[in-house]
């Protein structure tokens, strides 16, 4: 096993690179699309209730499905992926934010317009940094989720460690054939300890101490 990592470190390297760029993107995407879509519904209880039903509807969806569903349209490459993993990276994260920015308290938010806040001074300086925790809790969760989902990608030749885990699976029983399945498994798990660690960083460094947990 040891022998056969060595052998590959470079391409280990690259596809990890990889990766954790499709993921990290992906996220940002999803980020903004989530916290846009947020935004809109979240003082709708009946917007807020679709939001969260829609998010949870969407995660039961098999991604090796969508991701067929995806080839159609738009063949094999990098697109399918990058739609499949923004997909699932926004269910979380939308989810959270409409929840942290619905548990705001309303008294605080009154005294900000009491004091002259316009409306998106309010949103902006007041209630997504006392929702960002569970905001941020939401967008933890989605990149351990999507780490996972960007292997499947593979199957539509999308980029990342996925090439290891289908390459081992569909030689199971030839030479090197576990050693592949387990490198890109063990790959894509350390990524993604790497990673939370860094939104572990990025919370310390953004979260008020105040509302700290």
């Amino acid at each position: 096993m040891w022998d056969y990592v060595l052998e590959r470190r470079g391409q280990i390297l690259f596809l990890s690179y990889q990766h954790a760029s499709l993921v990290i993107q992906c996220v940002l995407l999803a980020t903004v699309i989530a916290l846009v879509v947020a935004v809109l519904v979240y003082r709708s209880p009946r917007l807020s209730s679709l939001a969260n039903s829609t998010s949870a509807i969407g995660l039961t969806i098999p991604s090796f499905a969508l991701l067929g569903i995806l080839l159609a349209p738009f063949g094999f490459g990098v697109l399918p992926a990058v739609i499949a993993v923004t997909f699932y990276a926004a269910l979380p994260i939308l989810r959270n934010a409409v929840v942290g920015l619905a548990g705001v308290d309303r008294a605080t938010v009154e005294s900000a317009r009491g004091i002259g806040m316009s409306r998106l001074d309010t949103l902006a300086r007041v209630e997504l940094p006392l929702a960002w925790p569970v905001i941020l809790a939401g967008i933890r969760v989605s990149t351990q989720m999507v780490m996972g989902i960007a292997a499947v990608a593979a199957y539509v030749l999308g980029p990342g460690l996925g090439g290891f885990i289908f390459s081992g699976l569909a030689r199971l029983g030839g030479a090197n054939s576990v050693y592949s399945t387990l490198t890109g498994t063990i790959a894509v798990v350390l990524l993604a300890l790497v990673v939370d660690l860094l939104l572990v960083l990025v919370g310390r460094l953004t979260i008020p101490r105040g509302i700290r947990a």
